[in-house]
């Protein structure tokens, strides 16, 4: 007898592919499985993962990513079968990466600093090493291969199966052929899910819909970006000489030639094509809830160019036929990376969908997921996955174009700083056209244009490798304007909320670990933590009056901040008011920012009229503005927050008075690098990963006050500190985080960001690693491009390490 269709739950999870079905089994592992329900309209797997070809590989550049890519296979590679007793079929065939290029070299070989830094079994091998363990692929032009002997792949449909065995055995409850019909929030906060069979009340909902979950979120007034794209893969007759192997072959990943990968599929041949041209993009509206284990019909005209290539690539193919043709939907977001986490603006709405590599990341990222859920916090940063990293910007239609642009980009190389241009711009600050006609080549940043840096002298363009480009030389012109003169930034990017009210204070001072500023017009650095005692952002904070204060944060925490701030108000009366569209901001920083300020302003500039650390309003151009005394680059400098009407003209006005002493625009790259010479630390190493302690910034926190995740925080082992570095530089390659660290020949951590400091001629890092190698003076070495280099901790910042610089006197 069918058990009761069940009534109320703690979490309730629809959709019934790897990724929903993987979030149940771990929140299961997490305590959680006994009030778990999942929904799925039809059988499991039905949606996406079914026709997905399966394969895994820790080839990848992303640490965090690592981490769940290493987890997925240990748990695939034997595992899960011995806990639940259910086949998952692994092939541990192991898998080559090929590169025909020096570009392509120069990306594995990062991609091996990576991979030594999460201890992988990986290596850069030349083509004679491919030809021994893969006689049949044809390798002309091939320079070099990343090879990972424990990747492999999987059956998708016995994966997933055998977490719903291992989900249910930690109590979670599973339904099929029942779908969910709409999901709302009810004023008490529950989330109420309608369904074919009945209706759930539950504490948390999980959007794990698939090619469905766009929709299903506007069930509850949800903008989730996401777009399906089709994918082909094909499976010949069987290979001849495949019948003799005792052994597979590996997967070959060819991005150049073929734009997918080869592999055995049993005893034949299979093709998988991601064409770098011409995508395909489908349910643009509406995914039909009808559609179960659909596939299209095959567009050989869309792939033929590759598919051509991959039979002169596997000669053995040429006379095959093809038996077998899949050609399926899969969810693309506007930048690749799936949406795991909060969704925007709501409590307790979870999404866990758009995850375009579902057997390759899924279970790795749904565990992260249920640990979030369960216990406040992830343990792998999840800032390229929380789906709050876009807003109202990522329209239906910006969503296909930029989910079409991914798909096209998916096999090409992965630069640092790729900037991906398509439906750009998308939200310009007033100076967008005038910094583009002075050269800026801009980045998007939650929607914002931000100039990187200026093109003197060579093409206004993105200039792309893995080593050092006339880019390079640009950053360090300015940077040695603003350390020797002045130089003026757009930083409108930025985040900005303004927090008023009888009860602002007291809001602010129990979410915050520093001290709030005390007096009209002071500034504090502080930082905000979940309940896990993990850096949930940091933020500067303006007391503008009494009883408003005015936050500023990294743009792409906006969402972030706001969620933050009104799902932890207990009865305040305050008003909360995101000012980031609104409002411009502009920096100007060097020794002759004062000069060039006070040639605009009235205002006392001296260090009695305008102290460091704080904000006055003051008339430039005739408007009243926001100033605020405060550097990220390390000098003497203001920045100034004002409304868009007013920004054209307090630019021009300051660019006036500054032409006589030299005032030079520049960039988030500059920005980027004088705050690494000035040992600051930003978005990359602030993460939900990581204590204050761990952070090593627990003097912005304060012991005689109360604040959300105080306790975690102070009192949580130490399993790592960031550590400020200096690496000997080669003149070629610099490093781009992820990077392993080593002490005396042990791997002791990883770099998380790094940058050339122009002012002192040394790459500067910083990095988690063990805190017995992060002692001041310590030598270690850093693995950049797969090789070591010397390096050494520093005990303090690389540039005017006294900090004496932003508070000169007039």
């Amino acid at each position: 007898m069918a058990s009761e269709f069940p009534t109320t739950a703690r979490v309730v999870i629809v959709g019934g592919g790897v990724m929903g079905v993987g979030l149940a089994y771990h929140l299961g592992h997490e305590g959680w499985g006994a009030d778990t329900v999942l929904l799925e309209k039809a059988e499991l797997t039905s949606g996406s993962t079914w026709h997905a070809a399966g394969q895994i590989t820790h080839s990848t550049s992303s640490y965090g990513l690592g981490k769940c890519v290493d987890y997925n296979i240990g748990l695939y590679s034997g595992a899960l079968e011995a806990e639940t007793g259910q086949p998952v079929s692994w092939h541990g065939c192991g898998s080559f990466r090929l590169a025909y290029t020096q570009d392509e070299m120069d990306w594995l070989r990062h991609t091996l600093s990576v991979g030594r830094a999460l201890g992988f079994n990986i290596e850069l091998v030349g083509p004679d090493r491919v030809a021994a363990l893969h006689p049949f692929y044809n390798l002309d032009g091939v320079l070099g291969a990343l090879h990972t002997p424990d990747d492999g792949h999987v059956d998708p449909t016995n994966v997933t199966m055998a977490m719903a065995a291992g989900a249910r055995q930690k109590g979670v409850r599973i339904i099929r052929q029942c779908r969910a019909t709409n999901i709302t929030q009810l004023p008490s906060g529950e989330w109420q899910v309608e369904t074919d069979k009945g209706t759930i009340l539950c504490e948390h909902v999980v959007n794990a819909g698939g090619t469905y979950a766009r929709q299903m979120g506007e069930w509850s007034g949800l903008q989730l970006p996401m777009t399906s794209m089709t994918h082909h893969y094909f499976v010949t007759e069987p290979v001849p000489e495949f019948a003799a192997l005792d052994t597979e072959l590996p997967v070959i990943r060819d991005d150049k030639k073929v734009s997918g990968y080869i592999r055995m599929e049993q005893k034949r041949g299979l093709i998988g094509i991601y064409e770098k041209e011409n995508p395909n993009s489908v349910w643009h509206d509406h995914c039909p809830w009808e559609y179960e284990n659909w596939l299209f019909d095959a567009d050989y005209d869309r792939v033929m160019p590759y598919l051509e290539e991959s039979l002169n690539r596997m000669p053995i193919f040429a006379e095959l036929g093809i038996q077998r043709e899949v050609h399926g939907a899969i969810s693309h977001p506007p930048d690749g990376n799936p949406l795991i986490g909060p969704a925007p603006g709501v409590r307790n709405y979870w999404c866990c969908c758009g995850t375009q590599i579902g057997i390759g990341w899924g279970p790795g990222l749904t565990r992260e997921l249920a640990r979030w859920m369960v216990h406040g916090a992830a343990d792998i940063s999840m800032r390229d996955y929380d789906p709050r990293r876009f807003g109202s910007y990522a329209t239906k239609g910006w969503q296909v174009v930029k989910a079409e642009e991914d798909y096209c980009l998916r096999h090409e190389i992965p630069f640092p700083h790729f900037n991906r241009l398509a439906g750009r711009p998308v939200k310009p600050s007033p100076l967008h056209e005038l910094l583009k006609s002075k050269g800026a080549v801009h980045e998007e940043v939650y929607g914002f244009e931000r100039p990187r840096f200026f093109a003197r002298g060579i093409a206004q363009e993105d200039h792309y490798s893995f080593n050092r480009t006339p880019v390079d030389d640009l950053v360090a012109a300015e940077v040695k304007a603003v350390r020797e003169a002045v130089g003026i930034v757009d930083v409108t990017a930025f985040t900005k909320v303004l927090v008023e009210g009888p009860d602002a204070f007291a809001l602010l001072d129990r979410l915050t670990a520093n001290r709030m500023p005390q007096k009209v017009g002071s500034i504090k650095l502080t930082h905000m933590l979940n309940r896990a005692g993990r850096i949930e952002l940091e933020t500067t904070i303006v007391r503008m009056a009494e009883d408003a204060f005015y936050l500023v944060c990294a743009a792409f925490f906006e969402q972030r901040l706001l969620d933050h701030l009104n799902q932890h108000r207990a009865g305040e009366e305050v008003a909360i008011t995101a000012l980031s569209s609104d409002w411009s901001a502009l920096a100007i920083n060097g020794p002759k920012a004062r000069d060039v300020l006070a040639a605009c302003t009235e205002a006392d500039l001296s260090n009695a009229g305008f102290r460091w650390l704080s904000a006055q309003q003051i008339t430039v151009a005739g408007h009243d503005i926001w100033a605020l005394r405060m550097s990220y680059a390390g000098e003497l400098g203001w920045e100034f927050h004002m409304p868009n009407s007013a920004c054209l003209d307090v630019y021009n006005a300051l660019w006036a008075a500054g032409e006589a002493l030299g005032i030079t625009d520049y960039g988030s790259f500059a920005m980027n690098a004088m705050r690494m010479e000035k040992g600051f630390k930003g978005a990359g190493e602030l993460t939900n990963e990581v204590t204050l302690a761990e952070a090593d910034v627990l003097r912005f926190a304060r012991t005689d006050k109360e604040y959300l995740g105080r306790d975690e925080t102070l009192n949580s082992d130490l399993r790592w500190v960031c550590a400020y570095l200096e690496i000997e530089p080669d003149g070629k390659a610099d490093g781009h985080g992820g990077e392993a660290v080593m002490l005396e020949g042990e791997v002791v951590g990883a770099t998380a960001s790094v940058a050339f400091g122009p002012s002192v001629g040394k790459i500067l890092a910083f990095a988690y690693i063990k805190p017995e190698a992060a002692k001041p003076d310590t030598a270690l070495e850093v693995v950049i491009h797969g090789a070591p280099r010397r390096a050494r901790v520093l005990g303090e910042p690389a540039y005017d390490p006294q900090s004496l610089k932003p508070r000169v006197d007039a």
